[in-house]
């Protein structure tokens, strides 16, 4: 045998030596026992067997019980947890709890893909090196289904994935093609990864049409993130037999709000309005105000089609161009939508309030409300500034009183993140044709200080209220304090702008980062700073478990004034009803599934949106190849760095391979990039001229070429090696 055949062979074996010892960790082997465990019986490969399990006494993967008789070590040597799958076609094993991710080479992964389950046999670790594993058994596929496009030829079809940890192509047999025609994007199911095979076999569930079309992009970022194409026709059903007429039995049970002047301000290209602000002067020199949710919960009764689908969206998803809704049509943009000059139901939170915006007395039940205009921001902010057009007086007061409510949650620790949005102008056929950046101003300002009032009123009246007896289920919207190690990351960051992070306490960080956001507006590190700043901070998530909202400085925080987008919204309505009909508490552990499964859909949806938003910025610069812009450093890795244009917001990326004036490094520490010869450094915040070199919109992928003013040296590159000394935990 040779000694190249004899090492394929080894290869192969090895894993399935360890099986055998790690299946039976209560028994010792000897090589001979082990070949028969694996029906080998020629002597050359249990030869080879022997080799093995030498090698893995070496390696302190097994021990020697007796002369010659092997047994796998402790049962700790083998966990569970996520794969986080490299291109490079390696992984790391993410494990709840561990400091250090294990690193899995491709050979022992036996057929796990990005985001499964597994469990794995954790290598002992010799002359202090990294962690290694080598995959047992799948536990759970987080994934079946792939976008991506065909590649048909006459005697076989594949599916090429556009998920980039998707290292394998899937083997279409032609009579479950489903119609689907090369060069044809698509979806496709696994089906059976036979062992030993290169590819899993799959096949063609949805055929979303023609690459590059923009329905045919929009559904495919939808289909790889989980997201339903289209609504059950059960849930169409229920949905389009819901009555238009309202009943005038329940219009008798709730609180009649039609004669009190009442609005909705939202973009101008809105299609549902799910809040309303209704405003009333008072006799005594005080206020009421009103804050008017659709009633979702009216319509989308517990355990119905409608729910059951609501439930497992989570949420709406806002793509360029259109919206994915969370309820079909009829509920989002008819009967829930607050039209002008029409009746609607709605679920309220009242307040009496003053000038200073201290709450005074509040209600909260259900309403019927008559929206008399519908405004848009740009409309009301103009009022806000001329002091002319329709209510201006009551529009004028609602925002004093914003100012008051905004000013006291920043006294109190709140912290102020301005971002920008950056918004397409679209042709006829959804091609980008223009970028724009939305400008945030009172009128913005004035609604959302209204809906966050409202949200935490609620929150604060169920968790007071639960105090009295025993502590009331309820979902709430919480935010943790942030990782103090990175956050004097960040710190030391933007100390290079020249700008002080004070870290002592939570009210000197909010301070120090309200001041910093404040004198970054408008320059050119702005996007920067303020997005690294964001990612410093703990993520919001919802959950039964009152704890506080920490950027926004409130104790008590729910979500309650988005349910036609928002499914944890319903949640909210349904049980504040519940407590206000004076029932007892519900199941926690129900609804904390319910918040949790929420949380990660709110993830998918960002994820796509996020994906989609990729695309358009391709598609938009596919245009622009060989143009020049000038551009920030928005993010440096070890094989390249993320430049965002000034002028249109999108981002690309210059790789380190040419850049050909020196050889570039990684300085993590200092988010930059270091010449090796020359020591001329990139870093992140820096502004750099760029020209637009390539854009693959298969891959939504924009690349860009740096722009010096000095002429290349022509430096020869040599190969850098992706092997690290070390691998930390990488999240």
């Amino acid at each position: 045998m040779t000694k190249k055949k004899n090492n394929a062979i080894k290869n192969i074996l090895s894993s399935l030596v360890l099986e055998v010892f790690v299946k039976n960790i209560t028994q010792a082997f000897n090589y001979k026992q082990l070949a028969a465990k694996l029906n080998i019986d020629d002597e050359e490969t249990r030869e080879i067997v022997n080799e093995i399990i030498i090698d893995l006494h070496q390696k302190g993967q097994v021990e020697e019980i007796a002369k010659g008789k092997y047994q796998v070590k402790a049962l700790q040597n083998h966990v569970e947890g996520i794969v986080d799958m490299a291109q490079s076609g390696s992984a790391y094993l993410l494990v709840d709890g561990m400091d250090e991710d294990i690193f899995i080479a491709p050979r022992k992964l036996r057929n796990a893909l990005h985001g499964d389950k597994v469990k794995v046999f954790v290598y002992a670790k010799r002359n202090g090196k990294h962690l290694e594993g080598e995959v047992l058994e799948i536990l759970h596929r987080s994934k079946t289904e792939f976008t991506g496009v065909i590649q048909l030829t006459p005697r076989v079809a594949f599916l090429i994935p556009d998920n980039k940890k998707m290292l394998h192509d899937i083997f279409i047999p032609l009579d479950l093609l489903k119609g689907a025609k090369d060069g044809d994007k698509a979806v496709a199911k696994l089906t059976e990864w036979p062992e030993g095979a290169k590819n899993p076999m799959g096949e063609i569930v949805h055929v979303l049409g023609k690459q590059g079309e923009n329905a045919t992009e929009m559904y495919a970022v939808l289909a790889e993130y989980g997201f339903p194409l289209e609504f059950p026709k059960a849930v169409e059903k229920e949905s389009e037999a819901i009555s238009e007429k309202m009943d005038p039995k329940e219009i008798a049970k709730r609180r009649d709000f039609r004669d009190t002047l009442t609005i909705t301000i939202d973009p101008v290209d809105a299609k549902d309005f799910d809040d309303a602000i209704s405003f009333k002067k008072l006799e005594d020199g005080n206020f009421e105000v009103g804050v008017h949710i659709a009633d979702v919960s009216y319509y989308v009764q517990p355990g119905t089609e409608l729910d059951k689908e609501a439930e497992n969206r989570g949420t709406s998803v806002y793509l360029v161009g259109k919206v994915i809704p969370m309820l079909p049509e009829k509920l989002s943009n008819e009967l829930c939508s607050l039209r002008p000059n029409e009746d609607k139901f709605c679920f309220s939170a009242v307040f009496k309030i003053d000038l200073k915006g201290n709450v005074l007395d509040e209600w909260y039940g259900r309403t019927i409300i008559h929206s008399r205009r519908r405004y848009a921001y740009e409309e009301v902010w103009d009022i806000l500034q001329s002091g002319l057009g329709d209510y201006k007086e009551e529009l004028t007061i609602l925002n004093t009183i914003a100012h008051a409510l905004r000013a006291t949650r920043f006294k109190n620790g709140a912290i102020n993140f301005e971002t920008t949005e950056v918004k397409f102008t679209l042709d006829e056929t959804g091609k980008p044709i223009g970028v724009y950046v939305r400008e945030r101003n009172d009128a913005h300002k004035l609604i959302e200080d209204f809906m966050l009032l409202a949200n935490r009123k609620v929150a604060e009246f169920i968790a007071t209220k639960g105090k009295k007896k025993n502590a009331l289920t309820f979902v709430y919207r919480v935010h943790d304090s942030p990782n103090e190690e990175v956050l004097q990351g960040f710190a030391k960051f933007a100390a290079r702008f020249g700008y002080k992070v004070n870290t002592k306490s939570h009210r000197e960080i909010s301070t120090s980062l309200n001041q910093l956001m404040a004198d970054v507006e408008g320059k050119t590190e702005q996007n920067v700073l303020t997005q690294l700043a964001i990612r410093s901070m703990a993520k919001a998530v919802y959950t039964t478990k009152k704890t506080s909202h920490y950027g926004l400085a409130f104790d008590y925080y729910t979500h309650f004034t988005s349910p036609i987008r928002r499914y944890p919204d319903v949640m909210a309505h349904r049980l504040l009803q519940h407590y206000l009909d004076g029932k007892s508490t519900v199941d926690p552990e129900i609804y904390e599934k319910m918040c949790l499964h929420s949380s990660q859909m709110e993830k998918r949806a960002s994820d796509a949106e996020r994906l989609f938003t990729k695309y358009k910025q391709a598609e938009y610069l596919s245009e622009q190849v060989g143009e020049t812009f000038v551009g920030i450093i928005s993010g440096v890795t070890e094989w390249g760095i993320y430049v965002e244009i000034v002028e249109n917001k999108c981002e690309g990326m210059i790789r380190l391979r040419d850049i050909n004036d020196d050889f570039y490094v990684l300085d993590p520490e200092n988010y930059s990039i270091v010449g090796q010869r020359f020591k001329r450094k990139y870093q992140l915040g820096d502004e750099v001229n760029i020209k637009v070199k390539k854009v693959e919109l298969t891959k939504k992928q924009i690349d860009f070429e740096l722009i010096t003013n000095e002429e290349p040296l022509n430096f020869q590159r040599k190969e850098k090696s992706t092997k690290s000394s070390t691998y930390k935990k990488r999240r």
